[in-house]
């Protein structure tokens, strides 16, 4: 079973930083490439952004680009999403999710039950 925890969510002002781990249980991350994603109340969920399984790949959506890294420790079974110069438009839900391939749909049963990132104007 698949099953992936998310933490380091809070609130921060804007211009702040956090930085979300995604932590695995159970199975190795070392298989899977790791997303993240968020839901604003009112908003579809969206991509984040996602690491390969090896970590030699990265990708982001464009409103994050330039604030926020995605890194991995595979020695420690997790995933990491700093998160700088937030603002307050990224408030929201962070989950985390497994994939085969980033460009592959998540697994459906590795979604994380997420994090709240609030960030205060």
């Amino acid at each position: 079973q698949l099953q992936l925890v998310e933490s380091g969510g809070g609130v921060v002002q804007t211009g702040g930083s956090l930085r979300l781990s995604c932590a695995a249980s159970g199975f190795t991350l070392d298989k899977y490439a790791i997303a993240w994603f968020r839901q604003a109340p009112g908003k579809e969920r969206e991509g984040v952004s996602c690491i390969s399984s090896s970590g030699g790949s990265t990708n982001y959506a464009d409103s994050v680009k330039g604030r926020f890294s995605i890194s991995r420790d595979n020695a420690k079974n997790t995933v990491y999403l700093q998160m700088n110069s937030l603002k307050p438009e990224d408030t929201a839900i962070y989950y985390c999710a497994a994939k085969r391939m980033c460009f592959m749909p998540p697994i459906a049963a590795s979604w994380g039950q997420g994090t709240q990132v609030t960030v205060s104007a």
